[in-house]
Formats: C-alpha cells, sequence, structure tokens
C-alpha cells in the first residue's frame, strides 16, 4: 500500500480533478440556489462527463459504468469529494444502489431501475431510519409490510430518506416477519415515490441546508409482491452490504473535502498580514497546519486500508468502522481550523466553508453514529483477545 496514486489511474484521477475545480467548483454558487437555472447547468455538466468519459466510473462495466477496481476508485473519489456536487456531476450518486440492484434485483428490476439509474435517468432512494425509533438499533423499526395476495401493503413512517423529492423510487426497510429473530425479521421493498399512500410530510433542513431529507408516511401503500429485494428476511444482510462500501465512500469524499479546505487554509496564511508579517509566520497557525497535515495523512492511511480490505472481498467491519468515525472527525477539524484562520470571512458564505463546516458535522450522525462504530470496533478486537489471539497490526 503507497499513500501516491498509482501510474495507471493518474491519468484519470487528474482529468477528475480539472474536471472538479475547474467547472463544478465554480458553478457551486448557482447549484447551491436550486431551481431551473441549477438544474440546467447540472444537466451541462453532466453531458460533458459523458463526452470526456469520465461518467460513472465507478459503476461496474457490465451496467455500462467506468469499471475501476475499488481501490482505484479511492484515488479517483477523493478528487471528485472536493465538491457536494461531484458525484451528481460525474454519475456516481447512484453507485450505492446501484451495486446493491446488481447483486439481488430480478431481471424485472434491473431492466425498470437498475439500467436507467447508471445512465442517470433516474435517482434512487432508501428508506431506513424512522423519528420514532433509535437509529442506533435498527431491530426496533416499527414499517411493516404485510403481504396481501399478490401485493406487499406497507404501513409506516420514515424520515431522512435522502432524495425522495427527486427519486423515481424508494427502497423501503419493513418488518415482514413479525416472528421471526430480530435479525430476519425485515425485507427489503422497491416502492416507486408516485405510489398511492406513499406520502413526503417534508424535506428536512439539516444544520440550515436543504438537501431533500425527507419525512416520508406509508399509509397502505401497495405494490407488486415482485417489488421485494432478494429474499423475504434478508433486510439486514442487504442493508450491510450496501451500507459498508457507502460509508468507504462517505470517508474517500471526506479527503478531497478536507484537501480543498487544507488549501483554502494554507493559501490564506500567505495572503493575509497581522503585525506586520503574513500569518504564515506565526507560530499558532503553523500549528493549525501541522495539525491537519497529520490528521489528513492518518485518516487517509486507514481509508486506503479499509478500501484494500473490501477489495480482497473482506467485510472490513474494523476498517470501516474505524475511519468512519475518524473521518468524520479529521474534516470536521481540518474545515474547523480553516474557518479560525480566515476569521469572520470564514462564518460567511463568501467562502465554502461555512457549508462545508455543517456539512462535516452531519457526518459524525449518518450511516450510525461516532459511538455505534467506537463500541463495535472496540467489541471485535476485544473479542480476538477474549479467543487467545491478538489483534496484530503488522499482519492486518
Amino acid at each position: 500500500m503507497t499513500f501516491a496514486v498509482p501510474d495507471s489511474v493518474r491519468p484519470v484521477r487528474e482529468a477528475v480533478h480539472a474536471f472538479i475545480t475547474e467547472r463544478v467548483e465554480p458553478a457551486e454558487p448557482v447549484l447551491h440556489r436550486g431551481g431551473p437555472e441549477a438544474a440546467a447547468v447540472l444537466g451541462e455538466l453532466r453531458e460533458q462527463a459523458r463526452k470526456e468519459g469520465l461518467w460513472a466510473l465507478g459503476h461496474p462495466r457490465e451496467l455500462g459504468g467506468g469499471g475501476l477496481p475499488f481501490l482505484d476508485y479511492v484515488y479517483v473519489n477523493e478528487v471528485q469529494g472536493r465538491s457536494e456536487y461531484g458525484q451528481l456531476a460525474l454519475g456516481t450518486y447512484t453507485l450505492q444502489d446501484s451495486l446493491m440492484l446488481h447483486e439481488h434485483a430480478s431481471p424485472e428490476q434491473r431492466e425498470r431501475y437498475l439500467e436507467p439509474l447508471v445512465r442517470g435517468d433516474i435517482s434512487p432512494s432508501f428508506a431506513m431510519t424512522e423519528p420514532a425509533v433509535s437509529s442506533s438499533d435498527p431491530t426496533q423499526l416499527a414499517t411493516t409490510a404485510v403481504l396481501d395476495g399478490d401485493e406487499w401493503v406497507i404501513n409506516g413512517h420514515k424520515w431522512f430518506t435522502t432524495g425522495a423529492s427527486r427519486a423515481a423510487y424508494t427502497t423501503v426497510m419493513c418488518r415482514t416477519e413479525p416472528d421471526a429473530p430480530p435479525h430476519l425479521a425485515f425485507s427489503m421493498i422497491l416502492v416507486p415515490t408516485d405510489t398511492p399512500g406513499y406520502t413526503i410530510v417534508r424535506e428536512t433542513p439539516v444544520l440550515g441546508l436543504d438537501g431533500a431529507h425527507c419525512e416520508v408516511r406509508y399509509e397502505d401503500v401497495r405494490v407488486p409482491a415482485a417489488n421485494l429485494l432478494g429474499p423475504r428476511g434478508q433486510g439486514f444482510v442487504i442493508a450491510q452490504k450496501r451500507l459498508g462500501p457507502g460509508r468507504i465512500f462517505h470517508c474517500m469524499r471526506w479527503l478531497g473535502q478536507a484537501q480543498r479546505a487544507f488549501d483554502l487554509m494554507c493559501r490564506r496564511l500567505h495572503e493575509r498580514r497581522a503585525f506586520g508579517e503574513p500569518l504564515a509566520a506565526k507560530q499558532l497557525m503553523r500549528q493549525h497546519v501541522f495539525d491537519s497535515y497529520t490528521e489528513i495523512q492518518s485518516a487517509r492511511l486507514l481509508t486506503l486500508q479499509a478500501a484494500e480490505a473490501i477489495d480482497a472481498r473482506s467485510q472490513a467491519r474494523v476498517e470501516i468502522g474505524a475511519i468512519k468515525v475518524v473521518g468524520a472527525r479529521m474534516l470536521h477539524n481540518v474545515i474547523d481550523r480553516a474557518i479560525q484562520v480566515y476569521g469572520a470571512a470564514g462564518l460567511t458564505p463568501d467562502t465554502p466553508l461555512d457549508r462545508m463546516y455543517r456539512h462535516a458535522r452531519a457526518g459524525r450522525v449518518y450511516d450510525g453514529p461516532d459511538e455505534v462504530h467506537v463500541d463495535s470496533v472496540g467489541r471485535r478486537i476485544l473479542g480476538v483477545y477474549a479467543a487467545g489471539g491478538t489483534w496484530e497490526f503488522g499482519l492486518r
């Protein structure tokens, strides 16, 4: 393993870096505003990405994607992640759902949902979290689906269904086996968002940012029995296969965000003067650079290690849990220091830092709060010792 980008990946990584920094980042003010102008700009960016061979690079080639190996995709995704719109512009926003469908969907589901997802013709959404249930214990999820003849009837209340307002369908985690053990009681069902009884209550702002995080009620929602994704009772298995790589994708993008904040901070230290000299000459300011450098490098190595483990077809639960916590904390800290260097300007929309900061704080909650991952990693490592083994870092 090396920090350096392999020569085989460097050309595409450089092309993505140029696309993000020269076209996507300058378009962010328009994209933030939303509306028809933003949609037109995003559509043009997506068309450019297709023409330049940068579309859906992480999707399997047999699905029409770029077919990048998982570990290679890390190096590309960390520069794509510089902008929150990178994955939308480059067609990788659907990757988690595409991989899930690729493994579990029926032929009919593949034709209706998977192929249009990879082309970018439709968007997905995923419903697991519920407002009345602690997300750290998903065995308590209350949304139910009952088979009535050849239809599933779904009732429940979900929220933080990201992208539901623009999605063609939602993959819904439902309790379908009430008498089964908790981890075998749930199934995944595909629900078109125009189905009667599927009602978006609101789009919930997160720390003041509108991100299409939707609260949705399911009231006698009826879909065909064939909309079951994978076997009955395997909802947890499917969810874990989706969320594991998804957490790595988050960490990859966080590295890009951290790099952008680090760049802004270091340039500001040279540009801004105080008490007769650049801020870069101040010892306490150099401390910000040192701390950010070490945290980014540490998180980057952990991310590469986790991706390497997944590439080797390991579940990598310790590695994924660790980087989810370390990566989110690193991102928050680096952006926080950059804001401190900018002073009052860092609190305004004059730089991207205020928006990045709010996104970063959310990272310590979604896809499992820090506390759950910390506990899980500690428990798994201690389990190795309880079985008489050791956690030998040089061999893992």
